[in-house]
């Protein structure tokens, strides 16, 4: 082969290859423009998702709000009203008796060392609240 005619098939193959090269280059630019395209659709498909189910919760809200708001301006049918509560009676005299088979002996619990306890308790909770609202001011 002479050196020209190899010289000629060297550029033609360095031709092609640069081609080739610029094609590549080229559908590389196409590929990546579509992925973009692809992402922001992707995104735009989520927030979309998003907005909807947003909406929805908005709208579920605004039925309790409504349905709360007709319950408050609809007068009760029937006034809960309930009955006073029964004196208890106070146990003065304790009468021993021995219980029968298959019979429970019951015994009266004193109502006032109870709620005496319950006040006191609501008591110091009610000082432990004033004593954290202090702090955070």
């Amino acid at each position: 082969m002479t050196p020209s005619k190899e010289l000629e098939e060297l550029q033609n193959k360095r031709a092609g290859l640069e081609e080739e090269a610029h094609s590549l280059e080229e559908m590389e630019k196409s590929l990546e423009e579509r992925v973009k395209i692809l992402e922001e659709k992707l995104a735009i498909q989520e927030l979309e998702d998003h907005n909807q189910a947003m909406l929805k919760a908005v709208k579920e809200l605004e039925s309790k709000i409504s349905e709360l708001e007709n319950r408050l301006k609809k007068p009760p049918e029937e006034p809960e009203t309930f009955p006073p509560p029964e004196p208890t009676p106070e146990v003065t005299e304790t009468v021993q008796e021995e219980p029968m088979e298959g019979e429970v002996e019951v015994t009266p619990i004193e109502e006032p060392a109870v709620s005496q306890q319950f006040e006191e308790t609501q008591e110091d909770l009610k000082k432990q609240h004033e004593k954290k609202k202090r702090r955070i001011f």
